[in-house]
């Protein structure tokens, strides 16, 4: 059984980039059999609960007042109408349903409509999983009352190359509100987005700082950037488009994850819908084995149900029966 590490360095790192393909691949294939059925994926679906105008200025994202995208900004949406789009996801057939407000962070007055939300998916015996931006450590704690079984913050990229990518927060911050998920006894999710003009050494400092943090995140979603016009990394990456990964990378990238990571469950998330059958086959034996599914993420198109289904089927591979790995949930004690 491959041992779990949290004292990867960077070195470490980058020599197993460095590696042939196939000696990489054949690695990241063999401990994603230690530790997972080879032959399941994990179905997630991805809604937008609060689309647009949020104040930050991610280079990649469309939702922010920043970017020239076209996207209009929305209000949280009432409690049915997400519990309905939950009852969907999950007669197509996903486990996990996971929910986005495009917020620098929630507001407290927004708190008990999130809570009744994250109830009301847990009830149809859905996994709930939530990204609302940057979260105080009562608000982890709210999260972790109602019942949230992950909550998503994504680190982005490598610690040096995330302030060429956004200047209204720092790095810092992202890791202080995992460290409040983790705290409050929440799972996390955490991962980023690669093809942002980043150097693979910046793939590798990304890597790190998630393989080393004191816990791996239970899941870790790694993103191919999906560019969108108006957006400051969408208008780069039109003008120069050789800062696209290329899909050898990206398998490098899924796989170096799966190593490191051994554990976790790495999802192939934005990006999917213009990978081939064989690039997303080849994600699947580097070690990924979660997708979301569906139509839509957030406001970025993806590969539909339809699909993904006839995908798994021509793969031989299924969607993942019963609970994933994944920790016990212990609330914060008490203060004596």
């Amino acid at each position: 059984m491959t041992e779990i590490r949290t004292d990867w360095t960077r070195e470490e790192i980058a020599a197993l980039f460095d590696l042939p393909f196939t000696e990489l691949v054949f690695r990241a294939a063999s401990v994603h059999r230690d530790h997972h059925p080879p032959e399941q994926v994990q179905l997630c679906t991805l809604l937008s609960i609060k689309t647009g105008g949020c104040p930050e200025d991610c280079g990649y994202c469309s939702q922010s007042v920043h970017a020239d995208s076209g996207v209009e900004a929305t209000k949280l949406m009432d409690v049915q109408e997400v519990l309905q789009r939950a009852a969907q996801a999950k007669d197509a057939g996903s486990q996990r349903f996971c929910m986005g407000a495009a917020w620098r962070n929630p507001k407290d007055r927004d708190m008990p409509k999130i809570v009744e939300i994250v109830k009301g998916v847990r009830d149809m015996g859905l996994e709930t999983c939530m990204t609302l931006g940057m979260l105080e450590p009562h608000q982890a704690d709210q999260l972790a009352e109602a019942g949230l079984d992950y909550y998503n913050h994504n680190i982005d990229s490598s610690p040096e190359y995330y302030e060429r990518v956004i200047s209204t927060r720092d790095f810092q911050c992202r890791l202080d509100t995992l460290d409040h998920v983790r705290s409050a006894g929440i799972n996390v999710c955490s991962g980023g987005i690669v093809g942002m003009g980043e150097t693979r050494d910046d793939r590798v400092g990304f890597i790190h700082t998630l393989a080393t943090l004191p816990e791996h995140p239970e899941s870790v979603p790694v993103n191919a950037l999906v560019p969108v016009k108006g957006t400051v990394l969408g208008d780069m990456l039109a003008d120069t488009p050789m800062a696209k990964i290329d899909d050898i990378e990206f398998a490098r990238t899924v796989a170096v994850a799966r190593i490191t990571m051994p554990m976790s469950m790495v999802r192939l998330s934005a990006g999917r819908e213009s990978m081939s059958e064989a690039t997303q086959a080849l994600c699947f034996l580097a070690g990924a084995n979660s997708i979301f599914t569906g139509d839509k993420l957030l406001t970025a198109p993806n590969a539909g149900d339809d699909s993904d289904g006839a995908l798994l089927a021509k793969l031989g591979m299924t969607a993942l029966q019963g609970e994933e790995p994944k920790r016990r949930i212990d609330h914060r004690e008490p203060a004596e």
